[in-house]
């Protein structure tokens, strides 16, 4: 069910409790900033998460209280992954889901990196 992002930080949250180690997760990469990991339910031949090492629930309340530091840190880490991927000459699509409208499931900021395939319409019907 899609999240309300207004709501409190949910410490409980998959990507919490994987950011813990409670939870395994293919890695991909890993900084100060961010861990990637591979979608358990890929929507394409490559499908990456990339969430900040903070508590924050959406691109809204990290953009309005992340860090300079936490905010660029992040943003590094997924152009990173991209080079990683080799994705950055093809090409690949991002996607941030925040809210109810946008379908977001996990009450914490996570971009989706999809790729390995050629992506046309912005939003299917």
């Amino acid at each position: 069910m899609p999240i309300d992002p207004k709501l409190p930080y949910d410490e409980n949250n998959v990507f919490a409790r994987i950011l813990r180690g409670e939870l395994p997760c293919n890695k991909v990469y890993e900084d100060d900033y961010a861990l990637a990991f591979h979608d358990i339910r890929p929507q394409a031949p490559i499908h990456v998460l990339v969430i900040p090492k903070a508590p924050f629930v959406s691109w809204d309340d990290f953009t309005a209280d992340g860090t300079d530091a936490q905010i660029a840190g992040f943003m590094r880490a997924v152009g990173s992954v991209t080079r990683q991927l080799e994705l950055d000459s093809p090409g690949y699509r991002l996607m941030v889901n925040m809210g109810h409208d946008g379908h977001q499931e996990v009450p914490h900021l996570h971009v989706h990196i999809f790729g390995g395939r050629q992506f046309f319409q912005m939003i299917a019907d």
